[in-house]
């Protein structure tokens, strides 16, 4: 098999999986049928079935438009990768406003500047 083949094959099963974290996060924290979260992302019911398969891909918007409904980041969408950190931190600083997170990442920095040396 030639490296182009491989890499097409790779491509092929991340949509797969792609797919099967659109349906799940469609299916079990959205409860939504397919109809109504096209809807809700720009496509059609029809193509969101495509995608699910592993068979067709969101575009920019689209996913966005899943993010900002689910809560989820597009690294965990598109690549899997896990973002309960982010969620967890999203949570917590609900109640700051942004001028107090900025003053605490500047405190942080300074920590961390403090620990290298």
């Amino acid at each position: 098999m030639k490296v182009y083949e491989k890499e097409v094959d790779i491509e092929k099963l991340e949509q797969i999986e792609r797919g099967k974290r659109i349906k799940d996060i469609r299916e079990k924290e959205l409860k939504m049928k397919k109809t109504q979260l096209g809807k809700e992302i720009g496509i059609s019911g029809q193509f969101l079935g495509l995608v699910e398969s592993g068979k067709g891909n969101l575009v920019y918007k689209s996913v966005k438009k899943l993010m900002d409904l689910s809560g989820h980041s597009a690294d965990y969408i598109l690549y899997g990768l896990d973002d309960s950190v982010i969620k967890e931190t999203k949570k917590y600083l609900e109640k700051y406003t942004e001028k107090e997170i900025i003053q605490a990442m500047n405190v942080i920095k300074e920590i961390t500047l403090f620990i290298k040396e």
